[in-house]
């Protein structure tokens, strides 16, 4: 683990660290919504140990939380997680040898962003193991410090972390709606859910935000064809 450090500049290492803080408030905001909504602490515990994706574990707590069936929370977490799966053929390279299956469950989007930054693979699998291990330790000490806050606070509302995870969303998004067929997607697949939303219990909306992929096909067949 010491070479790993040595490989990486001061730099990369400010900005994983920076990472890590901006997790840890997210983490606690989790643990502290799931439990103060009334979910035993154990649950997002647990969930951070054996799922270890923000996104997903939010949606499904979400989906819970507002009266949605568990089947209907983990299809929302799956759609979530889909796109792990492309991240893990970016980074193969880095996931060899004995670890492989370890490096699987540490997959991110902030790893898988940190890696793909590197050019030497040496460095690249450095950034990775690091950024992957301090995020998974960071993540689950912040949930479980978190899910204890949440049973002293009870409403999370007041302090505002409720806005936490929509606001990671967001950032994480932005730079997608640069692309215009990106951003009709999202627009079409956000006006789905907001009409569906009355109609249908919670969480499948959020499933049939997934109609706004429709505009993307002929466009993704376009670029083939062009090349």
């Amino acid at each position: 683990m010491r070479s790993l450090w040595r490989t990486l500049d001061r730099r990369t290492l400010r900005d994983v660290g920076l990472v890590c803080l901006a997790d840890a408030l997210v983490g606690a905001s989790f643990g502290a919504i799931a439990v103060s909504g009334g979910l035993d602490a154990w649950v997002p515990i647990v969930m951070s140990l054996l799922v270890f994706a923000g996104g997903a574990q939010f949606a499904a707590v979400g989906v819970v939380l507002a009266g949605g069936s568990p089947v209907a929370a983990v299809v929302s977490g799956l759609v979530l997680n889909a796109r792990l799966l492309p991240y893990g053929f970016a980074v193969a390279d880095v996931l060899g040898g004995r670890g492989r299956l370890v490096g699987a469950h540490l997959i991110m989007d902030e790893g898988v962003a940190f890696t793909l930054r590197q050019d030497d693979p040496r460095g690249r699998r450095a950034v990775f193991w690091i950024c992957g291990v301090a995020l998974f330790a960071v993540w689950n000490v912040s949930v479980v410090l978190g899910a204890l806050a949440g049973q002293a606070i009870g409403d999370t509302d007041t302090f505002g972390l409720d806005a936490a995870f929509p606001a990671v969303i967001l950032a994480l998004v932005l730079p997608a709606l640069r692309d215009r067929g990106t951003r009709d997607a999202a627009l079409l697949g956000a006006a789905v859910a907001l009409a569906a939303t009355p109609f249908l219990p919670a969480g499948v909306p959020l499933l049939l935000a997934l109609t706004g992929l429709l505009l993307h096909v002929p466009q993704l067949r376009d670029r083939e064809v062009a090349r």
